[in-house]
């Protein structure tokens, strides 16, 4: 069998069952939207995941250690049967939403990386296999998945067996993601090889000595110091690092003093740190330890710096990321299948299941305007998804696992 053998009837009927689920995927997205939750404990969207699957074959269990979702819908292979994974995440951000959408999320939390749509476009390919199941060559492995933003989901639900939730280890595992920008609407994309950058947390503290704003000179100011290191920081990414081997350091958080007229002992910022391969990200925490500690040294100072290490490359294996891309262009046409040149800075605790399993991760185009350059950026107050891709991310999450059972027969 090829990689798109998958007959015409089959075919037609999985496209129109995903179009008869996009009213109640919509309607899903918005609920779990209205109900952003942080972190490894989401008890009221693991409900609504439970709730929408109730109906279905899916054979359902909750997380031990986090509010995870683990679904195992049998096909026709019988015991031993091989196994595809599905994955979708479902946490969202400390971020106060300023959209305006009529379903906008509660002050505090907010689905501003597009969980959302993962979420219900998982719960989506559930519900479609579920009514195929006779089209199952093998098993299919749901892993709704909470934490992914800094708690390391994915590395919980494994250590709880979820690759293993079949019976026999998965084969291959597919996951997408949304982007209110940076892709057209309805535009898959994917590349072989590293797709998302290793990430690692850096907490920088100065230990200066406090006194009255008006007599800096009988103090030792750690905010100056700071601010010296936030922009030292910059220069020693572009003066240390080979312009082909792309790093990234980004201070997000910078807090110190109570009022304005108090020079404070500390100054704390918090930061990221991106790189494609373990030993650039080995370098670049060496070196950033190197300057910001000598900075301090040079004002009679000391930092602390600490750092948080976060997930590893997500790595796709090339034959899985090209069948996933041929897949889409079969799907939808080969305008909306794209081979994306570069990779991209952001991180992913997907990448701990395709350490374990080959498979792909996707990204798709929800951008609500028109042109995704302009448009606010995942993790922005202001991201705006497109819930027309709702039944497509459905659609082909349903039709990898379809078409990559048979072949893992072979």
């Amino acid at each position: 069998m090829t990689p798109l053998g998958l007959v015409t009837e089959q075919h037609e009927a999985l496209r129109a069952g995903a179009a008869q689920l996009a009213g109640e995927l919509t309607v899903l997205r918005r609920r779990l939207h209205q109900c952003a939750e942080i972190g490894l404990e989401l008890p009221r969207t693991q409900a609504m995941v439970l709730d929408a699957l109730a109906d279905t074959e899916v054979e359902l269990s909750r997380g031990q250690r986090c509010s995870s979702v683990v679904g195992v819908l049998r096909g026709r292979g019988g015991p031993g049967a091989p196994a595809v994974l599905l994955r979708g995440d479902m946490d969202a951000l400390p971020v106060t939403e300023e959209t305006g959408e009529p379903f906008a999320a509660p002050a505090g939390a907010m689905h501003a990386c597009g969980h959302d749509l993962h979420t219900a476009g998982l719960v989506g390919a559930a519900k479609l296999l579920s009514r195929h199941r006779d089209q199952l060559a093998g098993d299919v492995v749901f892993m709704f998945q909470p934490g992914e933003e800094g708690h390391d989901g994915a590395g919980a639900m494994i250590a709880e067996g979820v690759l293993d939730a079949a019976g026999p280890r998965v084969s291959a595992a597919y996951g997408l993601h949304v982007f209110s920008s940076m892709l057209p609407r309805g535009v898959f994309g994917t590349r072989p090889g590293p797709l998302m950058a290793a990430s690692s947390g850096v907490l920088v503290t100065v230990h200066g000595v406090g006194g009255h704003a008006s007599r800096p000179h009988t103090s030792a100011d750690p905010i100056v110091v700071a601010a010296e290191m936030v922009t030292a920081l910059q220069t020693l990414v572009t003066r240390q690092f080979d312009v082909f081997e792309p790093v990234v350091i980004t201070v997000g958080t910078f807090h110190a003093g109570t009022r304005g007229n108090v020079i404070p002992s500390t100054a704390t910022f918090e930061g990221t740190l991106r790189a494609f391969s373990l030993d650039s990200l080995d370098r670049l925490r060496a070196r950033s330890v190197r300057l910001c500690t000598q900075i301090a040294a040079a004002y009679g100072m000391t930092a602390d710096v600490t750092f948080d290490s976060e997930y590893p490359v997500t790595v796709n294996d090339a034959e899985h990321a090209g069948f996933a891309l041929e897949v889409a262009a079969d799907l939808f046409g080969s305008e909306r299948s794209q081979l994306l040149r570069d990779p991209v800075m952001g991180s992913e605790d997907f990448s701990r299941v395709l350490e374990e399993v080959p498979g792909a991760y996707l990204f798709l185009g929800a951008c609500v305007d028109d042109d995704p350059l302009t448009a606010p950026s995942n993790h922005s107050a202001l991201a705006r998804f497109s819930e027309t891709v709702l039944p497509d991310a459905a659609l082909l999450l349903a039709s990898l696992a379809v078409r990559r059972l048979p072949l893992l027969d072979d």
